[in-house]
């Protein structure tokens, strides 16, 4: 609907008058609430009150929305001195919302002013009512708010008990946490430090790792007294000690020590008592008077030694100490372990070497062999090489390798060994040599699986027979530098349940030239796989010329091994037989002179 708008002077007082009583019904026609209603009119009283102030006339402009039953009416009222037309696009001076349209349309000229100062009082009772009705309920609420307050002192004092309870359970809860936290890590690191020190069977290693898990967090500093072999695998062996990382093994032993060691309890040496559980308490040590030790023994089925401990603090923890005696207990197995295994593969290795023989010296051919026993694991044994002589003059070189490591690989290597020599005795060949071992070890020890390779060289034959069951193929160095891979295929493994007889094969080997036999620990790598590794050993032969092997085929051997290992750790042994057919002029020049080793 398109809004009414309506201009009125104001000249005086009762203009004034008149123009707010005539606002007055519009607004109470139009519904407005009695509080809106009031203040509006009250502000329309402030504003045609300065607006006469200000002397001359004034003029008021008015626009009406009637609007619909929605609700969408509205009153604008603009107020400017005469002469300066209030313009509709401006904000209004008033606005006041009709929720429904006024029965009135505009103003109404002529109200009588009486009417207008009774309405107006109208207006100010329907506001001292409303007061008067806030006063009640503000009485209303003040008594509420009394009675609340009371109630909030007596809750207040209740939450206040409350509040002391619940912190001190927090309190508790938070300790009993950081108490189960502690004892999580604590446990946390003895299972890792149980791993670590079991995973190595080097005495040196367990202690070294032990160290290094210890100090500094757990100790200051880590003192280690072996009752057995002292010295040995513990840095140096000098008298005054030895340092192995952060280990030492102390030379000077404190009170709590030797105490441990003869009572076989743990001992704590301090000026106060540690309060430690399962540890006896001994005055402070003149080795560390400022700071607490900790001796615990070592032991597994007997005591091997005792660790001393300095503590990283003033004092020891309880549930440390306890973790630590318990570590210990672990230590000692694991030491126990790795001098069982020490003496074990020392004893492996020391029957493999003494089962591998001196080579021979037979004319026109040059023999070095190596052999290197595995630094990792228990993989000692099985491996061997052998060269002798058969009645008709010629040489068996023979290489082979037995299933399984350790003192049983060792001692049925030294059995096959011992039986190959046997039927090597009646001048047979090669091929019918393994075929007898392999019927012996298929009849004898069915359980028993090995490789091996035989070549037969003979005086004055420029040529190798050879055979091989199983075995890796053998490289061959021909005079003029070249190399090839004997790459027949190979007969069965001995010992494999099945009827199998060996074939021998023949390849040239005229003066010059070079044989070499191998075992899968000189070219197997996890990495690579044997392949690569063969393709390495012809090409470190390939770089030889045959002055440097006819005048050191030792030092020949020695290079071979430092190019395929390159000193590292082995998993396996390593067996090397180097066969050279001497040239017939070097033959003669050096008649007596020629040297052979055994590894």
């Amino acid at each position: 609907m398109t809004p009414t708008t309506h201009l009125r002077k104001l000249a005086s007082l009762a203009d004034a008058a008149r123009t707010r009583a005539a606002l007055d019904r519009i607004v109470t026609e139009g519904g407005v609430p009695a509080l809106e209603r009031a203040r509006f009119l009250t502000a329309l009283t402030a504003r045609l009150r300065h607006c006469l102030d200000q002397g001359g006339e004034g003029e008021l402009l008015l626009r009406l929305r009637q609007g619909t039953s929605s609700g969408d009416g509205r009153l604008d009222v603009w107020l400017r001195p005469a002469g300066t037309r209030p313009d509709p696009q401006e904000s209004p001076d008033l606005t006041c919302a009709l929720p429904v349209p006024p029965a009135g349309a505009g103003l109404r000229r002529g109200v009588p002013l009486g009417e207008a100062l009774l309405r107006a009082d109208e207006n100010t009772a329907t506001v001292l009512r409303l007061l008067d009705e806030q006063d009640d309920l503000l009485r209303l609420h003040e008594e509420e708010l009394h009675k609340t307050n009371q109630g909030v002192l007596a809750l207040h004092s209740d939450l206040e008990a409350a509040a002391v309870a619940q912190r001190e359970l927090l309190e508790a809860e938070r300790t009993a946490r950081a108490e189960a936290e502690r004892a999580r890590r604590l446990l946390t690191f003895l299972a890792d430090a149980s791993a670590a020190i079991t995973a190595s069977l080097s005495l040196t290693a367990v202690l070294r790792r032990l160290a290094d898990m210890l100090v500094p967090e757990y100790a200051a500093h880590l003192d280690v007294w072996l009752f057995d072999e002292e010295g040995a695998d513990q840095g140096d062996g000098d008298d005054s000690g030895a340092y192995e990382g952060r280990a030492y093994w102390a030379r000077e032993h404190s009170l709590a020590a030797v105490a441990a060691a003869r009572t076989g309890r743990p001992q704590h040496a301090a000026d106060h008592p540690g309060g430690l559980p399962g540890t006896d308490d001994l005055p402070a040590s003149a080795l560390s008077p400022d700071r607490p030790l900790l001796a615990i023994p070592l032991t597994a089925h007997r005591l091997l030694g005792v660790i001393t401990l300095t503590a990283p603090g003033p004092r020891f923890d309880a549930d440390t100490g306890v973790m630590l005696v318990e570590l210990a207990r672990r230590v000692g197995i694991a030491l126990d372990n790795a001098r069982r295994y020490e003496q074990y593969r020392d004893t492996a290795e020391a029957l493999q070497r003494a089962q591998l023989t001196d080579l021979p010296d037979p004319p026109g051919l040059l023999l070095a062999a190596r052999y290197l026993p595995a630094t990792r694991g228990l993989n000692i044994g099985g491996d061997w090489y052998d060269a002798f002589l058969q009645p008709d003059g010629g040489l068996l070189a023979v290489i082979g390798d037995v299933t399984g490591h350790g003192l049983r690989a060792a001692v049925l290597m030294g059995q096959l060994r011992t039986a190959l020599r046997a039927y090597a005795v009646e001048d047979k060949s090669p091929g019918e040599i393994l075929s007898h071992l392999h019927r012996m070890l298929c009849h004898l020890q069915p359980e028993l699986y090995a490789t091996a390779m035989i070549a037969r060289f003979r005086p004055g034959e420029p040529e190798v027979v050879w055979a091989s069951a199983g075995h890796l193929p053998a490289v061959v160095r021909a005079a003029d530098g070249s190399v090839r891979v004997l790459d027949a295929k190979p007969g069965v493994m001995l010992g494999i349940p099945v009827p199998f007889t060996y074939q021998d094969h023949r390849a040239e080997l005229p003066p010059g030239s070079s044989m070499v036999l191998y075992t899968d620990g000189l070219v197997e790598r996890r990495a690579d796989g044997i392949d690569p590794g063969i393709g390495r050993l012809a090409r470190s032969m390939a770089a030889f010329d045959t002055a440097e092997l006819e005048q050191d085929l030792n030092a020949a051997a020695d290079a071979v091994l430092k190019q395929l290992l390159h000193d590292s750790e082995r998993d396996d042994d390593v067996c090397l037989l180097m066969c050279h057919m001497v040239t017939p002029a070097q033959d003669a020049g050096a008649a007596g002179e020629r040297r052979t080793a055994g590894g």
